[in-house]
């Protein structure tokens, strides 16, 4: 996978790829990162609206990300960064995000 960090104002911090995963994913793990960082909530958000009727006006957002595996950070309430993955399905993309907000 491709785990991608942002600070607060949407720019990078850390970068790590694994041996292997596609170049693409670098770039899709960083759009998911500052997806959650400009909006501060996890693009599942994004992701389930665009599944009802009606929710493809999502993509048409500026920067919103419609792919779980980007997570906002916040620190006693306040947003402090986002995590963004790629490289597997975007359910597990979810979920190692989650692990690494977790191991924060």
């Amino acid at each position: 996978v491709v785990i991608a960090i942002l600070d607060d104002g949407g720019h990078l911090i850390s970068l790590q790829r694994m041996d292997g995963v596609q170049i693409g994913s670098i770039e899709v793990a960083m759009a998911k990162a500052k997806s959650a960082v400009y909006f501060k909530r996890p693009t599942k958000v994004f992701q389930d609206a665009m599944s009802v009727e009606g929710g493809s006006r999502i993509a048409t957002l500026p920067n919103a990300v419609g792919i779980e595996g980007g997570l906002p950070i916040f620190k006693d309430g306040i947003i402090v960064g986002s995590i963004g993955v790629s490289g597997v399905t975007s359910a597990q993309d979810g979920i190692v995000a989650a692990a690494g907000i977790a191991g924060y």
